[in-house]
């Protein structure tokens, strides 16, 4: 055979590897799904994905696999650009095997992994699987923990995302679960450990795949997805733009983007933001989206609504936000709370992106269900997590802090760098009804009219401590400011504080309350 021969016979191989099983792609596209070859185009920069291991084939003969060997045993893998950054990506093919995960599939995707930590890029996956190919048996198994260990090698030294774009079950849930975001899409999604039918067997349950796993089952009860989108290119803006806020490893910072804007203007409307009644709602999100660049990017919107977390800018620098959401709950932490918030502000951490906190919290909420189901416990992580934070970290109360929920949402005492207050602040143990209730309850209740002094006992509380001022006075606040100001104080602050280093005490790893 010539040369002209073998370049001819390069071109039907690549010709051949690029062409898939029609009845199987259609399949595909009539479940309203993209083929995987089709997602990886769809995401990265046009032109920039280059392919690696396209001719791999697997080796084994159990069951008849011998017969059945595809080109690049059913996962696409190779790396690209987005906005002209470069990830490495694998994309698993449902076409081949269901997606199922074999000794090469396996391989594969370890291969990128470990490319993606050496050249201090993320790894993006693009996950569409039934899971084990159960004809290997536990070498499929050993395929998938081969998998695990390097995204917790890679937790914290580079960007590690999951998208789900068909089904995921039974092992193949872990991989996502321990990368840094997982984005799902709407009715085609779906993650469990066990399916329907399982379930059915073994607890007698009826439940259907949406119920059990589908996008906002984990987007807004379980608090495993990120994000639900609509459709598949939905997803992969959601994953460009996420991107965008987050730097390539976790010894570069976050890229900046260039902004134009008056930056000494005051934001007048901050001014009236807070309701006189002090038990009134207003949206934090109001707030935020009126101080930065741009419109906050929300992670788990649907999930413990009672507190904020996402990315947004500050001139240009991605900052990541932590906030008290008044109008749900009231902003009190509880469980699901304190856990969304403590795993962001870990991430944020890992990756050298400054946190800002906005502050209206009443406290942790009470109940039963509450502690029962260990809220000491999982408040601590955000305890933990905050304290931990060795990036910048700035605080802004706008109204109530009170409680271990003031000391825990990045109060100086865990050593924020900048904490300012409004003058709408009130920085107590706990409500002035409360507080009252307790220290004067003899004296209301011998009083000639328990009523009228109840309420100007209340009115002196509030007068002497449901204030910044005693706080203040103490150093716990650097400075009572104006609403209008917030954004030029926490400018002056990024820039005075974006480049502190604090040294840790030497140690392994600390033990978070997990």
């Amino acid at each position: 055979m010539g040369t002209s021969e073998k370049i001819d016979e390069l071109e039907k191989k690549l010709e051949d590897i690029s062409r898939g099983d029609p009845k199987r792609i259609d399949k595909q596209h009539n479940a309203g799904k993209m083929i995987a070859r089709e997602r990886v185009v769809a995401l990265l920069d046009p032109e920039s994905f280059v392919e690696l291991d396209a001719m791999v084939k697997h080796r084994n003969s159990n069951f008849g696999l011998d017969k059945k060997r595809p080109d690049g045993d059913g996962v696409i893998t190779g790396h690209g650009t987005i906005n002209g950054r470069t990830v490495y990506v694998f994309a698993q093919d449902f076409t081949v095997f269901g997606g199922a995960l074999g000794e090469a599939h396996a391989k594969k995707i370890c291969k990128v992994m470990d490319m993606a930590v050496k050249t201090g890029c993320p790894i993006i996956g693009l996950n569409d699987s039934g899971g084990a190919r159960i004809q290997e048996g536990v070498v499929s198994l050993g395929g998938y923990a081969e998998i695990f260990y390097r995204n917790v090698a890679s937790s914290g030294v580079i960007p590690q995302f999951s998208l789900i774009l068909g089904p995921c079950a039974g092992g193949a849930v872990y991989s996502p679960a321990i990368t840094d975001f997982t984005i799902m899409v709407k009715d085609t999604s779906h993650m469990f450990i066990t399916g329907p039918d399982v379930i059915k067997t073994v607890t007698q349950e009826s439940v259907s795949f949406e119920d059990l796993g589908g996008a906002m089952t984990h987007n807004s009860i379980s608090g495993v997805s990120h994000l639900a989108c609509e459709s598949e290119e939905d997803a992969f803006d959601a994953l460009r733009e996420l991107i965008s806020y987050i730097p390539q490893n976790n010894a570069e910072g976050a890229p900046i983007t260039e902004y134009i804007k008056e930056e000494t203007k005051e934001i007048k409307e901050l001014d009236s933001v807070i309701p006189n009644n002090s038990n009134e709602p207003y949206d934090m999100c109001d707030v935020i989206n009126l101080i930065f660049d741009d419109n906050l990017f929300e992670l788990q919107p649907h999930w413990a609504k009672n507190i904020i977390t996402g990315f947004t800018r500050l001139r240009g620098h991605p900052v990541g936000i932590v906030a008290n959401q008044p109008l749900v709950l009231a902003g009190c932490l509880d469980i699901d709370a304190s856990t969304k918030a403590a795993r962001f502000v870990r991430f944020c951490d890992a990756f050298n992106i400054p946190l800002i906190t906005f502050v209206d919290v009443p406290g942790f909420l009470p109940g039963t269900e509450q502690e029962h189901g260990g809220i000491i416990r999982h408040g601590a992580k955000l305890l933990y997590a905050f304290s931990e934070a060795s990036v910048p970290k700035l605080t802004v109360i706008t109204r109530k802090a009170y409680g271990g929920a003031y000391d825990v949402m990045s109060s100086k005492h865990i050593r924020a760098d900048l904490n300012v207050a409004w003058p709408t602040a009130e920085i107590a143990v706990m409500g002035s009804e409360g507080a009252v209730n307790i220290i004067f309850r003899k004296e209301i209740k011998e009083s000639d009219d328990p009523e009228k002094r109840h309420k100007e006992l209340t009115e002196d509380y509030k007068e002497k401590f449901a204030s910044p001022y005693v706080a203040a006075e103490m150093g716990y606040i650097d400075r009572v400011i104006f609403p209008r100001d917030t954004r030029k104080e926490l400018l002056i602050a990024l820039e005075r504080y974006g480049n502190k280093r604090e040294e840790q005490p030497k140690r392994k790893h600390g033990n978070i309350p997990l």
